[in-house]
């Protein structure tokens, strides 16, 4: 494969060293499970935390005489992700031996898809904030099974072997090298997630290992020719990516400027150390002796095949995004946040609905995801329903309630549930906006403080200690905006 430079250099993310500025490159091979109840070739289950080797059929132990049968929904599931993508899907893709021996691997082959793959070339978009939005090419995604797993630490001279995950379907899906930055690496690992979660073809939780990631990275000059890329080998977090990018440049480029040259392997990133240690040397050319598999035929399909599963793909996120845009008003940042998770979506959709889209962003982002993110839960594991949070909305637009009573009240419904406007009622908690009874706290903060009425007559911004006072006076249930309103007139300002 011709390796085609597709990006203009961007000095904002060049890596500064002893000689000057480098750049770095990067590009991914994502291995996702496909989302299905067996096995990519036998009728295996793929339910995870099974005991070891309790999913294993003749066919998935490579048992003499057995003989290998597609699983029609594992296609399926590649097209609809292949489309989510917006990438060519080929309608006629060939499966292959790919041959190299591994323990875990009990065919002595993986059957995988090398010249004709599934799906050709396609793109996903990134919204980098300031730097605006970037296209990530898609070279490739094609099916291939999954093989066993190997597990060392159980005893001190033995290896067991555990094939659950053996004959597994995975989606390997290649990007172009395209990416600049470990924050872009991170944005790329984020949306491909949120489109498969999004289509319901990867459940993407990559601490069960469904979603797995190979980071080829190098660096350059920038502008330059291509460097020799590194792999970092089955990194499962997003947030590891990144450290293991940043590491695996910084360590590139010391050797460069040393005099020294990149040996072209395969690495693997410990996230105890935050570094990346050598796995095994990598040859450019790969002897996997590839060859169509004689055990099955050519997968083949029509127009009307792949029409039908478009009819009925389910809202994007770009989609989603642009959409929640336009129909609440919200900027194009708190759209991308929202929109990250389907579960996520749908929360705010629900909370927006028929009010302030844009109190209600605000609301949904800076508490209700703060929120869950300190306490470690997410969107469907919340106290706090997409119901409950829209009545807390409700409240502040009509008034009843300020932004300070309504943190109170969020806190109150957090711990103990109930109906946001019963308890407001209940716990007479609602905003004061008897212009009368504000006027009277007014005129005591006034009469009691004459040396602070001649400060802020003379400086008009530090009118905010006065509504500080009233605040604190009225229990936080003045209206605001009442409050400011009457202390300008009493004040001259």
């Amino acid at each position: 494969m011709t390796l085609i430079d597709t990006r203009t250099p961007n000095p904002k993310y060049f890596i500064q060293g002893s000689t000057g500025d480098w750049e770095i490159v990067i590009g991914m091979e994502v291995h996702a499970q496909v989302t299905s109840e067996s096995k990519l070739f036998s009728g295996s289950s793929t339910k995870f935390g099974s005991p070891p080797n309790a999913n294993v059929s003749f066919v998935d132990a490579a048992m003499p005489g057995m003989l290998p049968v597609i699983n029609d929904e594992c296609v399926r599931q590649a097209v609809r992700t292949g489309l989510g993508l917006k990438a060519k899907i080929n309608k006629r893709s060939i499966f292959d031996r790919k041959n190299y021996f591994y323990p875990d691997l009990p065919q002595g082959y993986q059957i995988s898809q090398f010249k004709d793959p599934i799906v050709g070339e396609g793109k996903i978009s990134l919204d980098m904030g300031a730097e605006g939005k970037i296209e990530i090419g898609i070279e490739r995604l094609h099916l291939e099974q999954d093989a066993g797993k190997s597990i060392h630490d159980q005893h001190p001279s033995i290896t067991f072997v555990d094939l659950n995950r053996s004959g597994v379907a995975l989606m390997e899906i290649v990007s172009k090298p395209d990416l600049r930055s470990s924050d872009e690496a991170k944005a790329y690992l984020s949306k491909l997630r949120a489109i498969m979660r999004y289509l319901g073809t990867c459940d993407g939780n990559m601490e069960e290992g469904s979603l797995r990631a190979d980071i080829n990275v190098s660096v350059r000059r920038p502008g330059g020719a291509f460097g020799t890329r590194c792999e970092i080998k089955n990194v499962n977090s997003i947030r590891f990516a990144g450290q293991a990018i940043e590491y695996e440049a910084r360590r590139q480029i010391d050797i460069l400027e040393d005099g020294g040259a990149i040996d072209q392997e395969t690495r693997l990133f410990d996230p105890k150390t935050g570094e990346t240690r050598s796995m095994r040397s990598k040859e450019e050319a790969h002897d996997y002796r590839y060859f169509p598999d004689p055990d099955l035929l050519p997968l083949e399909f029509d127009d009307a095949f792949i029409a039908e599963l478009a009819a009925h793909l389910p809202e994007l996120p770009d989609e989603k995004q642009n959409r929640f845009i336009e129909e609440y008003g919200i900027t194009p940042y708190d759209a991308m946040v929202l929109t990250l998770e389907r579960e996520s979506a749908d929360f705010y959709e629900e909370v927006a609905r028929g009010r302030d889209g844009k109190l209600a962003a605000n609301w949904v982002i800076n508490e209700f995801f703060a929120r869950l993110n300190k306490e470690g839960l997410d969107v469907t594991s919340s106290p706090v329903s997409a119901a409950q949070l829209g009545g807390i909305v409700d409240l502040i637009g009509k008034g009843d309630i300020s932004g300070k009573i309504a943190k109170d009240l969020f806190e109150i419904v957090w711990a103990e549930g109930g109906d946001p406007a019963q308890i407001v009622e209940a716990r007479g908690m609602k905003q004061v906006t008897d212009l009368g009874a504000i006027e009277k706290v007014v005129d005591e903060i006034i009469a009691a403080n004459p040396d602070q009425v001649a400060k802020v007559q003379a400086k008009p911004t530090m009118i905010g200690w006065f509504v500080g006072q009233a605040m604190k006076a009225s229990g936080g249930k003045a209206n605001p905006q009442a409050l400011n309103e009457i202390l300008k007139q009493k004040l001259g300002l």
